[in-house]
């Protein structure tokens, strides 16, 4: 079985940016892509009622304590439009403190003076973009 780690890096290499102007659901169809992959991740965990309808929205159920009430979760699955979603490319980093470089070409970094949450994660990984 894979890590949470790979799978993320999996799911990020998708492109699913959203598109504002568009009046469909999902805004995409590449956004189905990635739903497409979570239905058969979730089918190979023993799901095996998961399945995504026509607006892209995946389903299914993993049976639970029957005296116990059902809870549903939701997450987003597209990307802003404001940028790109193709061709991400995700580093780990162990983090050191200080700056990470995201792309030194660009000068894109980021700074536990802009992002001071940053400090409480020194010595763990990270995983970051390129800055692409």
């Amino acid at each position: 079985m894979q890590s949470v780690t790979e799978r993320f890096l999996r799911y990020v290499s998708l492109d699913t940016q959203s598109d504002e102007f568009s009046e469909t659901c999902p805004s995409t169809e590449k956004q189905k892509a990635l739903g497409a992959l979570l239905v058969e991740e979730m089918r190979a965990m023993g799901i095996a009622d998961a399945r995504m309808d026509e607006h892209g929205y995946v389903y299914g159920t993993v049976p639970g304590d029957p005296s116990l009430p059902t809870i549903g979760l939701i997450a987003h699955m597209d990307t802003s439009p404001d940028i790109s979603g193709a061709n991400v490319k995700a580093r780990i980093l162990e983090y050191q403190g200080g700056d990470i470089c995201l792309n030194e070409a660009e000068g894109i970094f980021l700074r536990p003076a802009d992002y001071p949450s940053l400090n409480g994660h020194v010595g763990k990984h990270l995983i970051v973009t390129d800055g692409t």
